[in-house]
């Protein structure tokens, strides 16, 4: 999936061709049984169906002439006993295409989503959720009916095309080839629509896929406009998305358009023949009336699964587009991963050495450069610096967010790309910025850290980090329900929570990325307590804006340049008088200045 954003086009890596179709082929098999047993129930009512002209013609050449009533209601009780078969058969097929449809939805979705978890933390920066969004959802849904419904219904109509031509040459031989001198005509015009109409369909998906981008991104930063009274510019933007949508979605819809007036236009031209041929050869006493109308009645026929593979070859344009998505995102590559011969992380000591590592996000600056340190089990370590210097990237490397470019991370000397990445992770506990709350009760966020996690287990963790004082006072305690990403709570509440949520999953190194950022003061000090038991016996790194909060870690080390600038304790960087001496005074005069 290309770079971009809602204000630009997505632009498919590779042309779709006939691989994808084999490729989609693999959600189909498990149900192919249920679907040959649709095809033949379809089959099997549309064929007798056909029989239905050869009954009239016997009731108008025979039966009406002959006045034979007896030959007559046996011919008009075989049509009635026609139609129920088919309508039994119709309704059953029905019901068994939409579980199958219904299944190919949620294994497609299954697997896109199982993709999307596995993706690296580069993948979402780089892209709008909005567009990976439409492809989980309305892109799938859109393929699904094609590769159930879509394909059954083109092995449906082109035996119903066999069993008409073969009736209509049962039936008289001239008169069929006058029908299928049509064919040559119709097979000119789909060809010429085909691409037009796959390149209508592509803008359509690219505007739409714009629209829902700006529409989630507008969502998610709804305070932001009202704060900044943006509602306005907003507007235009989503009216000049939608008028895009509008205009991509009436060039598409009328090249659809084209087909089915295009094969009914072949269609009369072809039965217009038929009795014009057909008046010549019954002047001449060649053929029946019953021969005309029946022939007439499979001409009918014979355009109506031609029309209908028509709407179906419309939409199967229509959803190529969608199909060459999902299967551009279920290719993206994982680019953080397992290795082949990966081993279980063995349980964490806590010694974290960086070794000489590179890295950067991408060739334009290079974040990391030359990395190495070494921080002993148990120790806290502090890494401070401006911002964009590498602190976050540090800690990110370690839980292995992202892949070194150079040299190597370490655990206890074990290199972490060497062993699975959940073994490693599951030792780690993270706490960012940015404390992202699940819809909910607050004790499912809170077990989220440790699903078998008791509620005393939960309560005691709150009561550490100072969460239990706040929940206790909410109406419904623990089972309080909260909304999507915490709305109704404070910001510092949901850092709170999030701290309960480390703790109890019991981390071997923990990380703390600006994770007191959003607590005040009084509260930072009431939680000082229980951020010491948090840090007691566990190699910690800790990112943190208020320098005050870090003087009695083990190590404090300064980073900036691509790598560390200085490394010591409070007292021996003070003393230096260097970098961390000049941020920390100059942090010390904006407090006293603002006191």
């Amino acid at each position: 999936m290309a770079k971009n954003t809602y204000k630009q086009d997505e632009v498919l890596e590779e042309p779709f061709d006939i691989k994808h179709l084999l490729r989609a082929s693999s959600y189909i098999k498990k149900y192919a049984k249920r679907m040959v047993f649709a095809i033949l129930l379809s089959g099997i009512g549309g064929a007798s169906g056909y029989v239905a002209p050869m009954i009239i013609q016997r009731a108008l050449d025979l039966a009406i002439p002959e006045k034979n009533e007896r030959l007559l209601f046996s011919l008009v009780g075989m049509l009635v006993g026609i139609y129920l078969v088919s309508v039994i058969f119709t309704t059953i097929r029905s019901r068994i295409m939409v579980d199958v449809s219904q299944s190919i939805i949620y294994d497609i979705r299954k697997d896109l989503f199982a993709h999307l978890q596995e993706l690296p933390f580069q993948y979402y920066d780089d892209r709008p959720h909005g567009k990976i969004l439409i492809r989980v959802v309305n892109y799938v849904n859109s393929v699904s009916d094609m590769l159930s419904n879509g394909l059954i219904n083109i092995v449906l109509e082109s035996f119903n095309l066999l069993f008409i031509v073969i009736f209509m040459f049962l039936v008289d031989v001239q008169m069929a080839f006058v029908v299928l001198c049509g064919v040559p005509v119709l097979c000119v015009f789909m060809v010429w629509i085909k691409n037009k109409q796959r390149r209508a369909w592509q803008a359509v998906s690219n505007k739409n896929s714009n629209l829902n981008a700006y529409l989630q991104e507008n969502i998610v930063g709804a305070r932001i406009t009202q704060i900044f009274a943006r509602e306005d510019e907003n507007a235009e933007i989503f009216k000049d998305l939608s008028k895009d949508c509008r205009r991509t979605w009436n060039t598409a819809v009328r090249y659809s358009n084209l087909v089915w007036p295009g094969i009914d236009s072949i269609s009369v031209c072809v039965r217009a023949a038929i009795f014009l041929s057909g008046l010549i050869l019954f002047g001449q006493g060649n053929k029946s009336v019953g021969t005309i109308v029946a022939i007439s009645s499979y001409a009918s026929y014979f355009w109506q699964p031609i029309m209908n593979l028509g709407n179906i070859f419309n939409n199967f344009i229509n959803n190529i587009a969608y199909l060459e998505r999902i299967f551009e995102t279920m290719d993206e590559p994982v680019t953080v991963k397992d290795a082949k011969d990966a081993v279980e992380m063995p349980k964490i000591r806590g010694e974290v050495t960086f070794d000489h590592v590179n890295f950067s996000y991408d060739a334009s600056k290079q974040i990391l450069n030359d990395v190495s340190f070494t921080v002993k089990p148990g120790e806290s370590v502090a890494l401070v610096g401006p911002t964009g210097a590498g602190k976050s990237t540090i800690v990110n490397l370690i839980s292995r967010f992202y892949n070194v470019n150079g040299g190597r991370v370490l655990i206890d000397g074990q290199d972490i790309s060497q062993v699975t990445i959940h073994s490693l992770r599951e030792q780690m506990g993270i706490m960012m910025q940015d404390s992202f709350i699940f819809s909910g009760d607050i004790e499912d966020n809170i077990r989220y850290g440790k699903l078998d996690a008791t509620h005393e287990e939960i309560v005691k963790a709150s009561r550490t980090v100072c969460a239990d004082e706040f929940i206790s006072k909410m109406p419904d305690r623990y089972q309080t329900e909260v909304r999507e990403r915490g709305s109704m709570l404070s910001q510092g509440q949901k850092q709170l929570i999030s701290f309960a949520r480390t703790l109890l999953s019991d981390p071997a190194i923990l990380i703390l990325d600006e994770a007191t950022s959003s607590i005040d003061v009084q509260t930072e000090k009431a939680l000082q307590t229980g951020l010491n038991a948090m840090l007691k016996g566990r190699t910690s790194f800790i990112i943190a804006h208020r320098l005050s909060t870090i003087r009695n870690c083990d190590k404090i080390m300064y980073i900036d340049n691509g790598g560390i600038m200085e490394s010591g304790t409070h007292d021996e960087l003070m003393a230096k008088k260097g970098h961390y001496y000049k941020l920390y005074t100059a942090q010390l005069d904006e407090v006293q200045k603002a006191g």
